[in-house]
C-alpha cells in the first residue's frame, strides 16, 4: 500500500498492487493476497484503495470486482512497460467499516 498524495486532503486512499509469479498462478494466491491487504488496509483506517490494472488482465480485473473494487475509468498511456506507453483500468475499493466523517 503506497499513499496517493503526501497531501493531507489524501489522507486514507493508498495505491496497492499484488502480484503472483507465473508458476504460481491458478491456486489463489492473489485472492488471498488481496483479502489480506484489503483487512490491513481497514486496521490502517483506509478509506479507499485504488489500483491501475492492464485491461487485458481479466482474471485480475475480476479478482478485484469479486473483493468489492469497482471500474471507475481508464487512464491512457499512463505507465510505460518496455519502452511502451500502457493504458490501465482504474478501479477502487470503498471500505464498508471505515466511517467516511
Amino acid at each position: 500500500m503506497t499513499p496517493v498524495s503526501g497531501r493531507r486532503v489524501y489522507a486514507g486512499v493508498a495505491e496497492v498492487s499484488v502480484y503472483v509469479s507465473d508458476k504460481n498462478r491458478g491456486h489463489r494466491i492473489g485472492k488471498k493476497l488481496l483479502e489480506k491487504l484489503i483487512a490491513a488496509s481497514e486496521n490502517e483506517l483506509l478509506l479507499t484503495l485504488q489500483v491501475g490494472i492492464f485491461p487485458e488482465n481479466i482474471a485480475s480485473l475480476k479478482i478485484h470486482e469479486k473483493l468489492g473494487f469497482r471500474i471507475i475509468g481508464y487512464r491512457e498511456r499512463i505507465g510505460k512497460m518496455n519502452g511502451v506507453w500502457r493504458d490501465t483500468v482504474l478501479l477502487e475499493r470503498r471500505s464498508k467499516v471505515i466511517g467516511t466523517g
